[in-house]
Parts: C-alpha cells; structure tokens; sequence
C-alpha cells in the first residue's frame, strides 16, 4: 500500500499530493544539462559567417558531384523526398472513386 502524501511534510507535498510552495524539486537531468552546455558553447563558437561559408562549400561540392551534400542541400531546402509509390496509392484510389460514380 503506497504512502500517504504528508502536508509539506519530508517529500514536499500536500494532502492532496501536489508540491507545495518552497519545494525544491529534483536535481533534473544531468545529461540534458551537458548537452545544454554544449550547444551553448557550440553558437558561442559557430557565427553567420561559418555557416555560410560550410553551405558555400556544401553547394561547391553538390555541383561537382558529391551525392551526399547534394542531399543534403535538398533534404534541407525542400523536405524529404516523397515516397515513390504515392503515384500507385493514388491511382488506385482514382479507381476505386471512379467505380462509385
């Protein structure tokens, strides 16, 4: 049988179990708190300029054949491409509407 919630007793609730005002709350995620740092650290790092220049040279390589940055270049300007048989599924449902008319 679980413990009753005591009123801003030792576990920093009430009766009714809900965190009463002064709760500490928990230590969080440490992990996300690593990553925030890193991130931080990353934009600190990284400006408009680099950006730019590591597209500049994603377009270069695209244009002289390198698939995996033209991919990218599309993936990230247009959206994954869309499944091929999407032209199926529809023809199939054109047919299926056509015969109920």
């Amino acid at each position: 049988m679980a413990k009753a919630p005591t009123p801003n007793g030792g576990n920093g609730r009430d009766g009714k179990g809900r965190f009463t005002k002064g709760n500490h709350g928990g230590p969080g995620n440490p992990h996300a708190q690593h990553v925030a740092r890193l991130r931080e650290a990353l934009l600190k790092a990284v400006k408009p300029d680099d950006i730019k220049a590591v597209i500049e040279a994603m377009l270069r390589n695209a244009k002289d054949g390198n698939v995996s940055c033209a991919r990218e270049l599309l993936n990230r300007l247009l959206g994954p491409p869309i499944e091929m048989d999407i032209l199926e599924r529809l023809e199939a449902l054109e047919e299926r509407f056509a015969e109920r008319l």
